[in-house]
């Protein structure tokens, strides 16, 4: 049964059999999901999730994504978030700058940088040459980030906050949200050291004020980010009484010279006060973001899709880390399964933390290395390159209904009903009929639904980490993606039943890739 709760939403119960009319007709397979405790009075959080056995549900999935939509808004807070899901469930953390053990059966991940990371798990039986099934996208989004130095004049009695555009981020969806602020903050300890702390202050505390049509032509248009969309954070008359002594309050905690200084004084104190900072030359740096603060949510008459801000691309990156969670430890156990999530890729992906990095290579490189101490070299890793496998995963336009002008028939994918594989001819994608072939045969074994995306001749097409990451491996790959709306607003929508259907084929890759594969050596 679906209970509404006294904030207003809905969450299900483990006795449950399907949560949401929008699940009726889907065909169902045997698979691990989740449960969750009944005598919660909210959402079943996050990191609250109890295997058991029973049919697949993609609706089990969608409350999860909900939450972890909204407690984890900036992509620090999500990459946490996500590689304590990983830690719960048997992960260990390998430091890049340690040698690794790796031993067959075991589990591991690895972090670059808070934002990038990589898990993986080496089958009980895995053998030196053997491949790697690996799901890979992208978790930053668009955003507005602080500048170095944010702390700007006040003008007309506000204060207001240097932001610079992070991708797409502060177009015009941006204009009139409830925008919030967070991100990770270093901090020198007592000890000399240098720690790092997640912040979110959980209340918006800046907005993008429109101006009213009636002023005309300076409402129109085109705007400059630069100086027209400065966010206003707070108020500050004390312009109109110059009388009055100026109070120093805040600023006279800030010491000249320090990173402090170059910050408004008023949000130093906030970020200080929640995370129990008294000297605020602690702080050594930040790296904050704005965010549209409202929580996501489920939406539409049956609760058929989820509204929410930052889908693009935590979605798929969500999706994979549950697959490879659920994918059983007794299916495939002659390869390594493999999840990325790296940071950048909005931006071309070119930083250390990026797709294009020597992250995945990398890491690749190390695991045949800590695995196979006696035939080493790059024979072996060719090897196993060659018999691996990329699933380039990031979300892919949703057909809209009010512009079916601007889709190309036969390639509209729909929400709810399964992952769409995203082709182009000119390598934007790197689909090909090979790895949809494979791909297939994977859906096939899973019971999951494939459509099918390509842009129209005359429109521009997007890209992903599939290209760069495929050809720096030089292993077959895949672009496929769940399908939302609205990509690169600040506010998007995709399907209720979307993540765990994103969950159902993943683990199907990860569960059949071993025996799928060898249908094309």
């Amino acid at each position: 049964m679906v209970r509404k709760t006294s904030s207003g939403f809905f969450r299900s119960t483990p006795d449950t059999e399907l949560p949401y009319r929008v699940a009726r007709g889907y065909d169902r397979l045997n698979t691990t999901h989740f449960s969750y405790s009944s005598s919660s009075s909210s959402f079943p959080r996050f990191e609250d999730q109890k295997p058991i056995k029973k049919e697949f549900d993609p609706s089990l999935y969608t409350l999860p994504y909900v939450n972890f939509m909204t407690d984890n808004p900036t992509i620090f807070h999500a990459v946490d978030a996500l590689t304590k899901r990983l830690e719960k469930h048997g992960y260990k953390y390998l430091s890049e700058r340690s040698l690794w053990d790796i031993k067959p059966g075991g589990k591991y991940y690895t972090k670059r940088n808070d934002s990038s990371f990589i898990a993986f798990n080496v089958g009980k039986e895995y053998k030196p040459g053997n491949g790697v099934a690996i799901v890979a996208g992208h978790v930053d989004a668009l955003t507005a980030k602080l500048k170095p130095v944010s702390k700007v004049p006040n003008k007309a009695g506000y204060i207001q906050l240097g932001v610079a555009p992070y991708a797409g981020g502060m177009n015009t969806t941006w204009w009139d949200r409830d925008l919030g602020i967070g991100g990770r903050v270093l901090i020198k300890t007592s000890s000399g050291k240098v720690e790092t702390k997640l912040v979110n202050l959980g209340w918006p505390i800046a907005r993008i004020p429109t101006l009213a049509p009636h002023f005309g032509a300076a409402a129109v248009g085109p705007f400059n980010k630069e100086t027209q969309m400065v966010p206003i954070i707070g108020i500050d008359n004390s312009d109109l009484y110059p009388e009055q002594s100026k109070s120093l309050g805040t600023e006279s905690k800030i010491k000249p010279g320090t990173f402090a200084a170059t910050q408004p004084p008023k949000l130093v104190d906030t970020i200080c006060k929640s995370i129990g900072i008294q000297d605020y030359s602690d702080i050594v740096s930040w790296e904050l973001e704005l965010f549209d603060i409202m929580p996501a949510q489920l939406g539409g008459l049956d609760h058929e899709f989820i509204f929410a801000g930052r889908i693009d691309d935590k979605l798929c990156c969500f999706a994979a880390v549950e697959a490879l969670i659920a994918s059983e430890n007794n299916e495939s156990t002659g390869i390594i399964k493999m999840v990325g999530c790296f940071d950048d890729e909005e931006i071309g992906s070119y930083l250390r933390q990026g797709a294009r990095s020597n992250f995945m290579d990398s890491t690749i490189s190390r695991i045949v290395e800590a695995t196979n101490h006696e035939t080493l070299g790059p024979n072996l890793k060719g090897q196993v390159l060659a018999n691996s496998f990329l699933v380039s995963s990031d979300v892919i336009h949703a057909v809209n209904p009010n512009f079916l002008n601007a889709y190309l028939e036969n390639h509209s994918p729909r929400l709810n009903v399964g992952i769409a594989v995203s082709a182009d001819p000119n390598g934007n994608m790197t689909t090909d009929s090979v790895s949809t072939a494979l791909l297939k045969r994977v859906a096939e074994k899973c019971g999951s639904i494939l459509q099918v995306f390509q842009i129209r001749n005359d429109s521009r097409s997007g890209g992903t980490i599939g290209p760069m990451t495929s050809s720096a491996l030089g292993c077959r790959a895949i672009d496929c993606g769940i399908p939302q709306l609205s990509m690169h607003s600040i506010r998007a929508t995709t399907g209720s039943l979307d993540p765990g259907l994103g969950v159902k084929l993943y683990k199907g890759f990860f569960d059949y890739y071993e025996e799928v594969d060898k249908e094309f050596e």
